[in-house]
């Protein structure tokens, strides 16, 4: 069994929806596949290709990201109700968004939101922003986080000898390249929060998947390996992979794997 992990899959985009649509459905019978977050704001087109991930894989876990929260033409709900919907909707499908447990294996989706502990968000950002038309929410960004993050609160207690956790959100600022361009630097603010970390490091995490930023990332950071295999928009392919990354097989986490900038796309 291997474990393969992807973030970011925006498929309102035609060449990213085909891509998905068209995996294998042979090649991972066996294996589990983790969705980070980001597969569109139309909750009928996630319904589609969840069910064709499902039958494809073994297991499929999924998280929903901002994107997906985002409230379409005709939607009389706020966002978390759509949050919660997609939940119910996934696990129709037969889509886990609880952890899956094994004696050898956990993989635990952890919910989250920003709540601006990397810094304040510019006016700029502010007006700019998508998540602050698109989402409505019935509660602050603060409180918001908390709300999330208590429901991750009853699987923080594993004992299986591996432990992979995956969020939408960033865990840690020190995650984020140094280098990266200013317009990136000013989307801090809105890119999660340092108390998903505070939950990683009680729940013993031993690799961290993540997305949202769309910087394919793999590093290490208090003993706990981080890595962003964000598919991203069509035009991003010189910070995205645009392949599903293995993160366990052979019965062990994959750590160390090369990744953007330091390896080329392949």
């Amino acid at each position: 069994m291997k474990v393969w992990a992807t973030s970011d899959l925006h498929v309102d985009y035609e060449e990213n929806w085909n891509w998905f649509m068209q995996l294998s459905a042979i090649d991972y019978q066996d294996d589990i596949l983790i969705l980070a977050g980001d597969i569109i704001p139309n909750i009928n087109k996630v319904a589609v290709l969840l069910e064709s991930l499902a039958k494809k894989f073994f297991k499929v876990l999924f998280v929903p990201g901002n994107h997906d929260v985002w409230l379409t033409k005709g939607e009389e709900i706020n966002s978390l109700e759509k949050f919660h919907q997609l939940l119910v909707l996934a696990e129709s499908l037969g889509v886990q968004t609880t952890p899956f447990v094994s004696p050898e294996l956990s993989i635990v989706p952890i919910f989250s939101w920003y709540d601006y502990s990397f810094g304040k968000p510019s006016l700029t950002i502010q007006r700019a922003w998508v998540d602050f038309k698109a989402c409505k929410w019935t509660m602050k960004e603060a409180a918001l986080t908390n709300y999330f993050l208590a429901l991750n609160e009853p699987h923080l207690n594993q004992k299986s000898k591996a432990i992979i956790s995956f969020s939408h959100f960033v865990p840690s600022m020190d995650l984020i390249p140094s280098r990266v361009p200013k317009i990136v630097k000013a989307l801090l603010p809105v890119f999660g929060s340092s108390k998903i970390e505070t939950q990683l490091q009680q729940l013993g995490s031993d690799l961290h998947v993540y997305g949202h930023s769309h910087l394919n990332r793999s590093v290490e950071k208090d003993g706990i390996w981080y890595l962003n295999n964000a598919f991203g928009y069509p035009h991003e392919a010189h910070i995205c992979r645009k392949v599903l990354m293995p993160i366990y097989e052979d019965g062990a986490v994959v750590k160390g794997i090369k990744q953007w900038p330091d390896a080329p796309n392949t």
